[in-house]
């Protein structure tokens, strides 16, 4: 499933790709390593940055940092935002913080 909040409106190229990129890895780290049954999208736009979720419910537990976790959070600091993966009993949730300046 996926899900938008907040208004979309164009994002500066290299965040709109990060952001790309990142729910691709984290949908493909679902794909090959979480044994989910369901996995939720959430996309977030606010006045000075936009959030990306993916929440699976799959084995959960503590995730091991791979190329991957490594990928993406490399992806997201480049542009100067953040990423977060944390385990669960029920799944994984990765959360990528990204700015994308002030609305005009």
């Amino acid at each position: 499933a996926v899900t938008v909040d907040g208004e979309p409106r164009a994002l500066p190229a290299e965040v709109d790709l990060a952001a790309y990129r990142i729910i691709q890895e984290a949908l493909t780290n679902v794909t090959r390593h979480a044994d989910a049954s369901s996995v939720h999208v959430r996309i977030t736009y606010g006045d000075k940055e936009m959030s990306v979720q993916v929440n699976d419910d799959g084995r959960g537990g503590t995730p091991v940092a791979g190329n991957g976790i490594r990928g993406m959070a490399e992806r997201a600091q480049a542009v100067g935002g953040s990423l977060t993966v944390t385990g669960t009993s029920s799944g994984v949730r990765v959360t990528a913080s990204l700015p994308v300046g002030e609305r005009a």
